[in-house]
């Protein structure tokens, strides 16, 4: 599971310019006006070959304004969720009060603490970092985000707290199981879903902390297979503060579906597929999950012999990239169907876990290709030397070529069709990984 970074500190100190560099994207709008950001935004880094989840907050001040409570609100969310908290400070403003409020404010949380003094380009303007000290902070670093400067020696630092906090995590995975994410907006019926499992089973074995602060585990048997039940604090839709900002609630549903192997998105059928809905399904694909659809609240829509037909051709139409998750028409109130729900979730974990022969897998690159070739790149032919498998959880193959680059997406999409068609495996997700061959193939010779 990919542990929680949090960057807080007051307006226009330049958290959104360093979530943008470590991130290595532009997802944070940048702008030299405090209180630019007004929500949390989240975004995948890696360093050192750590991986976690940066989160970008917004300018944590006293000023009473009718946006301040919002963003204070999400500000303390990101912090009580994060594992490790940067404090960002402005090395060319100097100390703010509201810098010692948020340190006061931080000495409640008990958690990993780095100070970033930013704005600070070079050696020389290190002196600018005595001040701080009067704060009663001792272990102070100076970065530039703008520049880069220190950012190297920061981002190892981070990664050992980092690192140390994953070496000590507890696993709670005892017993071998199925990991089973029940993710969806509030008001789906994702509660009553997971109530009305446990409660009609009635094998609830025990609740287990997890490793998600304030989640509880399910754990609980059916058919002799055990079965962990991740609750999700839930995937607010978009809610507008003075018609302009927009909150999500994902950080806690994202570390739940980092941990999980099948993801039950579940959706009010009554209400209809909104876009939140789809946002939500792609927060799972990207994570790798298995994906099953889940059209809850069955029993309140009026249905014709084409009803679930249309629901259906709605939602390939909607989430183009999950075309492999199936559906299921369900209802949490009334347990109609609720018994099939793992009967699929067994299906797509099977999927899910599959390997596939080395022998098998180049058999259907070599029919595909004859099949259908693909196009020349600046007049030469792409080749294509061989495929393996590298990983299940999800079915991960490389595929050796001389030219990755090139590639088209629509060629990989009818190669891992191709895949889907000649292995079965039609209900998983599927990676495919183009890499550059090393060396001359086989048989030729120099000069060739």
């Amino acid at each position: 599971m990919k542990p929680i970074v949090a960057v807080i500190g007051r307006p226009n100190v330049g958290k959104s310019t360093f979530f943008n560099r470590v991130t290595r994207t532009r997802d944070a709008l940048v702008e030299n006006v405090p209180g630019v950001t007004r929500d949390r935004i989240y975004g995948d880094a890696r360093w050192n070959d750590v991986e976690f989840t940066l989160v970008d907050t917004g300018g944590f001040t006293e000023v009473e304004d009718d946006l301040n409570p919002q963003i204070k609100f999400q500000v303390e969310q990101a912090m009580q969720d994060a594992d490790v908290i940067v404090v960002m400070l402005d090395g060319k403003a100097g100390i703010s009060p509201f810098d010692s409020d948020i340190i006061q404010l931080l000495r409640s949380m008990l958690k990993p603490v780095l100070f970033a003094v930013n704005k600070i380009d070079g050696l020389e303007q290190e002196n600018n970092l005595y001040d701080f000290y009067s704060i009663g902070v001792e272990d102070l670093h100076p970065i530039s985000s703008e520049h880069g400067y220190g950012i190297n020696d920061f981002l190892d630092r981070l990664v050992d707290k980092l690192s140390g906090i994953l070496a000590g995590q507890t696993s709670v995975e005892s017993e071998e199981s199925i990991k089973v994410a029940v993710v969806g907006r509030p008001n789906v019926g994702k509660s009553s879903l997971i109530n009305r499992i446990l409660g009609e089973k009635r094998l609830l074995v025990s609740d287990i902390p997890g490793t998600t602060r304030d989640a509880v585990d399910s754990l609980f048997k059916a058919d002799d297979t055990l079965y962990r039940l991740i609750d999700t604090a839930g995937i607010r839709r978009k809610g507008k503060v003075r018609k302009k900002l927009e909150k999500f609630s994902v950080i806690k549903a994202l570390k739940s579906l980092d941990r999980c192997d099948v993801a039950l998105i579940v959706l009010d059928a009554h209400a209809g597929i909104t876009e939140q809905d789809i946002n939500i399904a792609g927060y799972a694909y990207e994570r790798g999950c298995g994906c099953i659809f889940l059209l809850n609240k069955w029993d309140l829509v009026e249905k014709d012999s084409r009803t679930v037909k249309r629901y259906q051709e709605q939602l390939r139409l909607d989430s183009k990239f999950l075309q492999f998750a199936p559906v299921l028409t369900i209802s949490a109130l009334t347990g109609q169907r609720i018994r099939k729900v793992f009967k699929l979730v067994d299906a797509v974990y099977g999927q899910y876990g599959t390997r596939v022969g080395t022998g098998s897998l180049n058999k259907i690159f070599e029919g595909a290709i004859l099949k259908n070739e693909p196009s020349l790149y600046r007049g030469k032919r792409l080749k294509f030397y061989y495929a393996t498998q590298v990983s299940t959880k999800p079915p991960t193959f490389v595929c050796f070529v001389n030219y990755p680059a090139a590639v088209h997406f629509s060629y990989r999409r009818y190669l891992i069709n191709q895949i889907r068609g000649g292995t079965g495996l039609d209900n998983t997700p599927l990676r495919l990984i183009f890499r550059q061959r090393k060396g001359r193939p086989k048989g030729a010779r120099k000069g060739s």
